[in-house]
């Protein structure tokens, strides 16, 4: 779905990324982990489109990023930033109907607000929709932002198509008469974890798992905790000072050598006992 070769990015004279090259499927959960200031959200950011990169390129479903427009683009991938700031006084729900702009005119305002209603629910975050944005908690902020990711990237089931929403997918799946929009998606998400406590972190990787099973979306999501990445990623990506330092399955990734190599510590790799999947403890 989405595949990246070569990507460098310098800033003053330093090298960010150095000649970075992965790709992204599609119904697959991808962690992008590493130490701080390795460049993983450097990484996301060229990804995404939001950053060039001095050299190298990026491509979804064969296209180069450029190449897409703009309106196309915001449809086929969404990106959760670290943090949103927002001064206005929007309700929590405003704010994830800003994630169906991307959908103007091809969506009803009664569709829109189906949508954003049923994003918060599925964040938890239903009982937040009259809440004013600005006064929300942190974590409480965190959980809006991913429903308007979500919102924006939110599939169309034969259930609940309408005629018109039917109109608007055949006009996604055509959105230049030469290159089709495809019906993958893509969700981007940049340390989506943050300020979230204990029981929202799982839930919310758990939703990011939910989507690539249920809806084949593609997730790429950076992370500092390599044990909830290992729960629910497919795979793993790691960067070390700008460079790719490893790339494989969670089990390829979740060994001493190579987190001890990486994160300069002394592990040791053990089963979840109901799960399954490796979990680091230190020496």
């Amino acid at each position: 779905m989405l595949s990246a070769r070569n990507l460098t990015v310098r800033r003053r004279g330093r090298a960010i990324l150095d000649g970075v090259s992965l790709d992204l499927e599609t119904a697959q959960v991808t962690a992008l982990i590493g130490p701080n200031g390795a460049g993983k959200s450097t990484l996301l950011h060229v990804l995404s489109g939001a950053l060039a990169p001095c050299a190298g390129e990026v491509r979804i479903a064969g296209r180069p990023l450029g190449a897409w427009r703009r309106a196309d683009l915001a449809r086929l991938r969404a990106v959760m930033p670290q943090s949103s700031e927002l001064s206005f006084p929007f309700r929590a729900f405003e704010v994830v109907l800003m994630g169906r702009s991307a959908h103007a005119g091809r969506s009803s305002e009664a569709r829109d607000l189906e949508v954003a209603l049923a994003a918060l629910e599925a964040v938890d975050a239903g009982h937040l929709a009259e809440r004013v944005y600005p006064t929300l908690s942190g974590g409480e902020r965190q959980r809006v932002q991913l429903a308007r990711v979500l919102a924006q990237i939110w599939p169309e089931t034969t259930s609940e198509t309408t005629s018109e929403a039917a109109a608007d997918t055949a006009s996604d799946t055509a959105s230049d008469g030469l290159n089709p929009l495809p019906s993958e998606r893509l969700l981007l998400l940049d340390e989506p974890t943050n300020n979230l406590d204990l029981t929202h972190q799982h839930q919310l990787m758990r939703t990011a798992r939910l989507w690539a099973d249920r809806h084949g979306v593609g997730v790429l999501a950076v992370l500092h905790d390599p044990n909830l990445a290992a729960l629910y990623a497919d795979r793993m990506v790691v960067l070390a000072d700008g460079h790719l330092a490893a790339q494989g399955t969670v089990d390829e990734i979740m060994t001493a050598p190579v987190i001890g190599r990486v994160f300069d510590l002394a592990v040791t790799i053990e089963r979840h006992p109901t799960r399954g999947a490796p979990q680091l403890m230190p020496v």
